[in-house]
């Protein structure tokens, strides 16, 4: 079976996905490939992300500039972008978090530092987001915002967007600088809330982050762009287990990511994207040429199954103006080559880079075994401070210049596939047979019940008694006897094996365990060649049609045995037809002597002696020491209408 889907479209890999070695991808049987292989289909993820409303908040010029003294200034200029749910949800059955990175069929990718920095303008080096967790709002809420929500826009230590956007999104002219900075901070709450750490819980964000934006210039020390990749990995891992339905995190960021790097779902804009304009998730800000196509999951984890090394863009930023990119942006990208721990509070995610060298502008490596490690679930009780929970993690980011990964590794494509395919899930999707393959089948059904048919007509033919016929009658016999041959000859070469005689059984001939082996498939010249009467039904049964034959038995030979069955056939059976067939004046046929006479093929075509084995296809020695008599002889006109029946089936 697996020779037929290679032939004709169908990977092999329906009988094994992968991996084969399990040692990198240890939670198989967790993730939603498995599901979905197993025809567990959970549609497309809902996508929490809550931009829509972003455009409503009006910011005075000093909420701006405190804004921009925070690290936000980039990503508040980011308009909402539509989101591709059924994309999204096809990207993320590619995650796999036990390596932090996309598995695609052309080798690991990941959305790295870089990219964050780059994509949507957020620092990238820094003191790591972490501080102090709370379980309520009143106390923080009213030391930071200056107010306190009413209980139904809070819930344990989160506050509804909504109560943010409408308590503070209008400045007053005569604000003091304490009300500016408290509007200001609930606005950075809403952004951040909104985007780079949206939650699934729809409309909420966590009161914790308030207090990294008591002081803003030291706010811009954080590096808020680690935190927000931190978030996505964890997101982007949970989303991947088949038993969520739900993804949050900066969706935007990862829809970007994709549209720069994978030619798969990518909008065309009705006017050239603007390519050097900062930060760069903005190229994807506009309207579409023409109405947009929808897609489901299926269509999008099919165009990933087929991924080619031409729909992968590795080096998506090497042709866009470096003096766009700001400095404090620029100095920082070669953390997106740092081999280290990105933190988010009580988030603590692996960046591996040495994964994806390509993506960098190296040689594929063969990254070391992946060290497992267990992602810790820290407790969240009040004014519990996470800096202490998370020593090693710490250590780990404080010598992010340290681990700075090289292509000193670096290995040959073919090498680096042959390791990679033999560890990663090479396919979500269950494979289904193409048209092509569908056709083969048809085509090969079809071949194989002919050939059964043209067997027993030969085999009739051959052992058909001539005693008592007229001389037309006999050269009609010998013209199905050799037609028949010819034809076998011509669809299956030299090859021909016939497993066992048929046997008659109330008129009817049944096929047992007979097979053949063909070497090629070819056609005769012409249908009025066919002299014959078989139909095959679904099952194989070859079923004898014609004129009713009214000889007592038949004699067929068995192989080279030269021995003689006598098998009656009862008077009157006659095989069901499935269709009418067209007559044709027997006057209008061309005759050939020597073609009737001596079986020889037409044109060019070699001598069926040649190509057909007289004991494989058992041609019958007529017993003339044993007269057969017919009550009935055949007609003319039976034998043609015998011979148009199986010429309608080829």
């Amino acid at each position: 079976m697996d020779s037929d889907f290679e032939s004709t479209g169908v990977d092999s890999d329906e009988v094994n996905p992968g991996p084969v070695d399990k040692s990198v991808l240890y939670d198989q049987e967790k993730h939603v490939s498995s599901a979905v292989w197993e025809g567990q289909e959970r549609g497309a993820l809902r996508c929490h992300e809550h931009t829509s409303k972003l455009g409503e908040w009006r910011l005075t010029k000093r909420q701006l500039e405190l804004v921009d003294k925070a690290g936000f200034r980039y990503l508040r200029l980011i308009p909402s972008i539509s989101l591709d749910n059924p994309f999204i949800s096809a990207l993320v059955e590619r995650w796999r978090m036990e390596t932090n990175t996309f598995h695609f069929t052309v080798g690991e990718m990941t959305v790295t530092l870089k990219d964050v920095a780059l994509l949507i303008g957020l620092p990238i080096d820094g003191e790591p987001v972490l501080g102090v967790t709370y379980t309520s709002c009143q106390r923080v809420c009213e030391m930071f915002l200056g107010r306190v929500p009413e209980s139904r826009y809070m819930s344990g230590g989160m506050v509804k967007l909504s109560w943010l956007k409408e308590s503070f999104s209008q400045c007053p002219e005569d604000a003091s600088m304490e009300e500016i900075e408290c509007h200001t901070r609930a606005y950075l709450l809403y952004l951040v809330g909104s985007t780079i750490f949206s939650t699934t819980t729809g409309n909420k964000v966590p009161v914790m982050y308030l207090p990294l934006f008591e002081d803003f210039d030291k706010a811009g020390k954080y590096a808020w762009g680690a935190a927000a990749l931190a978030f996505l990995y964890r997101a982007l891992g949970k989303a991947s287990l088949r038993s969520q339905s739900t993804i949050s995190g900066c969706l935007t960021l990862l829809q970007c990511w994709s549209y720069f790097r994978l030619n798969i779902g990518r909008p065309k804009l009705k006017e050239d994207p603007a390519r050097d304009h900062f930060p760069f998730v903005l190229r994807w800000k506009g309207k579409q040429s023409g109405v947009a196509v929808k897609h489901d999951v299926a269509f999008y984890r099919n165009a990933l199954d087929s991924l080619k090394p031409c729909d992968v863009e590795w080096l998506p930023y090497k042709d866009i103006d470096s003096m766009e990119i700001p400095e404090s942006i620029k100095s920082s990208l070669i953390l997106g080559r740092s081999k280290t721990m990105l933190i988010c509070f009580d988030k603590a995610e692996r960046h591996l880079p040495d994964r994806c060298l390509r993506q960098h502008g190296m040689f594929p490596s063969i990254p070391k075994d992946v060290q497992q490690w267990e992602r810790k679930s820290r407790g969240v009780d009040s004014g519990v401070d996470l800096s202490l929970k998370m020593e090693p993690e710490l250590k780990e980011w404080m010598d992010r210049r340290l681990n700075i990964v090289g292509g000193d590794d670096g290995v040959k494509e073919s090498e680096y596939m042959d390791w990679y395919l033999n560890i990663t899930r090479k396919i979500v999707g269950r494979p289904t047979p193409t048209s092509q393959f569908l056709k083969t089948v048809r085509f090969r059904t079809k071949n194989k019940r002919m050939s059964a048919g043209l067997r027993n007509i030969a085999c009739i033919a051959d052992a058909f008694s001539t005693k008592g016929l007229n001389p037309q009658q006999i050269e009609s016999i010998t013209r199905i006897r050799d037609t028949a041959h010819h034809c076998l000859g011509d669809q299956i070469g030299d090859a021909i094996r016939v497993s066992t005689t048929p046997h008659f059984e109330d008129g009817k001939m049944l096929e047992e365990n007979q097979s053949m082996v063909r070497k090629t498939s070819g056609k005769c010249k012409s249908k009025d060649d066919f002299i014959n009467c078989y139909e095959a039904s679904e099952d194989g049964q070859s079923q004898f049609c014609g004129a009713t034959i009214e000889d007592e038995k038949l004699q067929l030979c068995h192989g080279d045995s030269g021995e003689v069955d006598h098998l009656p056939i009862e008077p009157g059976k006659r095989a069901r037809k499935k269709q009418s067939v067209r007559r044709k004046p027997v006057g209008k046929r061309k005759k050939d002597d020597s073609t009737k006479s001596h079986g020889a093929s037409r044109g060019d075509e070699p001598q069926l002696a040649g190509k057909v084995d007289q004991t494989q296809l058992c041609r019958a020695e007529v017993d003339h020491s044993q007269p057969q008599h017919a009550d009935k002889l055949i007609s003319d006109s039976q034998l043609i209408t015998y011979s148009r029946k199986v010429a309608r089936m080829l």
